[in-house]
């Protein structure tokens, strides 16, 4: 998952996972009316996460609740902002340590955890200054128009509040430039070869009239509802912004990169060749993962999943009886036109059928079923070519807006028909859409918790969710089965990889030569993942470290429970506390599984 612009800007901004998976040692004690102690921990949820929205009001506006102040705002990127959220976090950190958690209920105990933890890894990650490179090919200033996709533009005030929002944006491109400057002074630099590709989106945005503006999008097709003079007004105001703000600071922001910034950046891709490179990953591996895994196990386990993963997929290439080695029918599925749709229309029309396929089957496997809906979009054609195969956005919190499963049209010719199914279970149902919409509409859950996410659950979530495939019926045929042991080599590559590039110092170049010799997917997107994997350290590894948790677990269950195991119970037990740290998730379905054991 990773997930796009918005929340890739909030992970980077607050950490939300723990140095290690929690730990609950303590028994709380049983109370039935608020105490001091819960009435301060409540306080303090409550606060912090208005704090959240003021700090981050794109983010608020990304989930719907941003109000007036917040929607015409972007977030402070000033190195004094960027320091003054480190000093808060270390004055809650103390008043969160005041507390006399032993008089806490069991699932206040909880939040109190998650939420110590947040904070703890929130001020050990700013240390190691990552802030400093704030941009990559993915996500940072030079796709801001891509967020008028995500906020909403229905009323006058709507757009009143987007015009305030876009005419601070030279300030915020003189935040970011500032803290790339201070990068460059530290030695705190990206990686070139992915810096290479940030020229080109930079120039969408130099277009010679206001009308050719990405931003400018908005205002062609205003809502109905807006009367005929207040558009025509809005399109004028928008026009004026473009050329006399937004234009010119981005051609000063190009000038910059171009001349300075990039020239300066690293010939070299790990992490490991930054200030406090090592740790700064090590860190990043506690983070994403809620494990305490060494970067050397989780290359091991990866070694050991690319091997379970090749033995199976042999015997899938034999059962097509393809006459050749493995790296010859690797070749056949990226080059034969048989497995490739040969226009945009058509390979958007299959993925909207497969996705209506899976839809009544999932409640075979779920007793409970998110009550808002999910639809199905192209990724914009202007991030498209340096994108991922596809992703998944959440709705809105405010009901306003539906789940989406976006997927790249780009160059149709390279996106494998057999791999489509096991994508859609991942980023759609069961996967990404099933799991954020159920976890929103956890109402009796703080904030927090139901809108801010556990890379390692979620991901895992939807790398477990590629294996119901088979439950919902799918990969009926071997290429498909294929597909879903590509999806999974994918991931078990990505372990190796990861740790290769960001700890091993591997080259860029031998982690592309790694996932070709592995895994069936095409160059075009094995280099947009390598790229992803050196712009983001250590996220890719919680989808495997997740989804091997789950797997367990649902294995211990089965064993343990015999005929009294049953699935949906299981997955409603799963998920049913939302996005939480592995161990955490262990403790739960061990408590289920205690409880379906003693049950008459």
């Amino acid at each position: 998952m990773p997930i796009k612009l918005f929340i890739k800007m909030l992970f980077a901004a607050m950490l939300l996972t723990a140095c290690a998976a929690p730990q609950q040692t303590k028994k709380p004690i049983s109370v039935t009316t608020p105490n001091d102690a819960q009435q301060q921990l409540q306080q303090i949820l409550d606060e912090e996460w208005q704090y959240f929205l003021d700090t981050y009001p794109a983010y608020a506006s990304y989930l719907g609740l941003g109000n007036d102040q917040q929607n015409s705002r972007w977030q402070d990127m000033s190195l004094s902002a960027i320091n003054a959220i480190d000093a808060h976090n270390r004055d809650v950190l103390a008043k969160l340590s005041s507390i006399d958690a032993e008089q806490l209920t069991d699932s206040q105990q909880t939040n109190y955890q998650l939420f110590k933890w947040q904070l703890e890894m929130s001020i050990e990650e700013h240390k190691y200054k990552s802030y400093l490179m704030p941009i990559d090919q993915n996500q940072g200033v030079q796709t801001l128009d891509d967020m008028a996709n995500f906020v909403s533009l229905s009323s006058v005030k709507d757009y009143e509040n987007w015009l305030t929002r876009l005419e601070k944006i030279p300030r915020l491109l003189e935040q970011n430039q500032t803290l790339m400057e201070t990068g460059m002074s530290q030695g705190m630099m990206p990686a070139r070869d992915t810096m290479l590709r940030i020229p080109a989106q930079i120039q969408k945005q130099l277009v010679d009239t206001p009308e050719e503006s990405l931003f400018y999008r908005p205002f062609i097709n205003i809502s109905d509802h807006i009367s005929s003079a207040e558009q025509a007004r809005l399109q004028l105001k928008a026009k004026a912004i473009i050329a006399d703000h937004i234009i010119p600071a981005y051609a000063e922001f190009n000038e910059f990169f171009i001349n300075q910034y990039l020239p300066a950046t690293r010939s070299t891709h790990g992490l490991w060749d930054t200030p406090d490179g090592k740790a700064s990953y090590q860190q990043k591996v506690r983070y994403f993962t809620t494990t305490d895994l060494t970067p050397d196990e989780i290359h091991q386990i990866g070694l050991d999943e690319v091997a379970r993963n090749r033995a199976e997929m042999d015997k899938v290439m034999e059962e097509t009886g393809f006459d050749g080695t493995f790296e010859e029918f690797v070749n056949f599925l990226r080059t034969d036109p048989q497995f490739y749709y040969e226009t945009p229309e058509e390979l958007f029309d299959a993925y909207l059928a497969i996705s209506k396929r899976i839809d009544p089957e999932i409640v075979k496997l779920f007793g409970k079923l998110p009550r808002i809906p999910y639809g199905l979009k192209a990724i914009p054609d202007a991030v498209a070519p340096d994108s991922t195969t596809a992703y998944y956005n959440p709705p809105a919190a405010d009901g306003s807006r539906a789940g989406y499963y976006y997927v790249n049209l780009y160059q149709p010719e390279t996106r494998p028909k057999y791999e489509m199914e096991v994508l859609s279970v991942h980023e759609a149902v069961p996967g990404h859409h099933l799991q954020l919409a159920l976890q929103m509409e956890l109402d009796d859950m703080p904030y927090f918790r139901r809108f801010l996410s556990f890379t390692v659950f979620v991901e895992g979530w939807g790398l477990y969710s590629e294996r119901l495939g088979y439950d919902l019926g799918l990969y009926k045929d071997p290429y498909s089965r294929f597909g879903q042991l590509t999806y999974d080599m994918w991931r078990s590559v990505r372990l190796v990889v990861d740790t290769g590039i960001h700890y091993k110092g591997w080259t860029r170049q031998q982690a592309i030569d790694y996932f070709k010799a592995n895994a069936a997917k095409s160059e075009e997107d094995i280099i947009n993942e390598i790229d992803r994997y050196i712009s983001w350290p250590g996220q890719a590894l919680a989808y495997k470290i997740g989804q091997l948790k789950m797997l367990e677990l649902r294995e211990r269950a089965q064993n343990e429970l015999g005929d009294k195991f049953n699935i949906k119970d299981f997955h409603d037990t799963l998920l049913g506390s939302g996005s939480i740290p592995l161990s955490v998730l262990e403790t739960n379905i061990e408590n289920w599984i205690a409880s379906v054991k003693s049950a008459k």
